[in-house]
């Protein structure tokens, strides 16, 4: 009886074990991939707002009002990458909050 017992603790103990290993890996990877998801956003944003400027700047050439709508462009551009990096800083906590156990 007392070495059926015994195994039982021992496989709990591989059980827990186990789990920890998982939990382990998991707090790892998930930095990884919540900064890999903030760069590609921030690429995203500064592709899109590229797109804008290059639009904008075009617009300004037909125009002749371009120092205005450069200026325009990159304000777009500093509240896109802003943004960007302000999702990124919170894909930050919440993976930290994550792997620290608070969500």
């Amino acid at each position: 009886m007392n070495e059926k017992r015994i195994q039982q603790v021992i496989d709990i103990e591989k059980q827990a074990e186990g789990i920890l290993d998982e939990a382990t890996r998991e707090a790892a990877r998930l930095p990884v991939e919540a900064e890999r998801e903030a760069e590609e956003l921030i690429a995203k944003a500064r592709a899109s707002a590229r797109e804008e400027a290059e639009r904008i700047l075009a617009q300004a050439r037909a125009e002749g009002q371009a120092a205005e709508i450069m200026a325009a462009a990159q304000r777009r551009i500093n509240e896109s990458e802003a943004l960007a990096k302000q999702n990124f800083d919170r894909a930050v906590a919440y993976v930290l909050n994550r792997v620290i156990g608070k969500e």
